[in-house]
C-alpha cells in the first residue's frame, strides 16, 4: 500500500522515522516534504499535496492512505480536509486511530509530533493503516451524506420529527 506523509518542521522529526517504518513494514512511502527544517514553513504547502495525491490514487482504484504531522495535528488535518475525496481523522489515542477507519473510512490521519511520544504515534499510524472500515449501513449512510455535501454543497435534509407516541407527547 502506498503512504503519501506531509508535515511542517513540527512534524519532520516524526515524518522521517515513519517513512523509514513504513519500508520496513511493507509499505511504500511517499515523501510530500518538507525536506529540511525551517520553522517558518507553511504546512498546507505540503498536507495539501500528500491529500491531493491519496485523493487522485483512490479515485483511480487505488489503496492508498495518508499521514499528515503537525505540532497538534490540528492544522495537518483542516489542510487535508479541504481536499475533494478526503476524511482525515485526529488520531490521539489507539482508540480514535481505530475508529477513524473503523466509522468514518478516514483516508488520511493526521497526529500531532509534540503530543505523544514517537512510538505512540508510530503505534497510531500502525493501527490506523492496518484497520479496514466496517461497512456498516450507518456508517457508509453518514459518509453519503458528506460526500454529497462536498460535491453539492447542499446541506442533508433534516430528519422529520417523529410522530408522538400514543401516550400523547406534548
Amino acid at each position: 500500500m502506498r503512504v503519501h506523509l506531509g508535515c511542517d518542521h513540527a512534524g519532520l522529526d516524526l515524518k522521517d522515522h515513519l517513512t523509514a517504518w513504513l519500508t520496513e513494514h511493507g509499505y511504500e512511502p511517499v515523501d510530500h516534504g518538507p525536506f529540511w527544517y525551517d520553522a517558518e514553513d507553511d504546512y498546507p504547502v505540503f498536507c495539501l499535496r500528500a491529500a491531493t495525491a491519496v485523493a487522485e490514487e483512490r479515485a483511480a482504484g487505488q489503496d492508498s492512505l495518508g499521514v499528515v504531522i503537525g505540532g497538534s495535528g490540528n492544522g495537518e488535518q483542516i489542510a487535508a480536509n479541504k481536499v475533494a475525496g478526503i476524511r482525515c481523522a485526529l488520531a490521539w489515542s489507539e482508540e480514535t486511530a481505530l475508529l477513524g477507519r473503523q466509522h468514518n473510512d478516514a483516508n488520511v490521519v493526521a497526529v500531532g509530533g509534540r503530543m505523544h511520544s514517537l512510538d505512540d504515534m508510530t503505534r497510531f499510524v500502525e493501527l490506523f493503516l492496518a484497520e479496514p472500515f466496517s461497512g456498516a449501513e450507518r456508517h457508509q449512510r453518514r459518509i453519503d451524506q458528506l460526500t454529497a455535501y462536498e460535491g453539492s454543497g447542499a446541506l442533508p435534509p433534516l430528519p422529520a420529527r417523529p410522530a408522538a407516541d400514543s401516550a400523547g407527547d406534548a
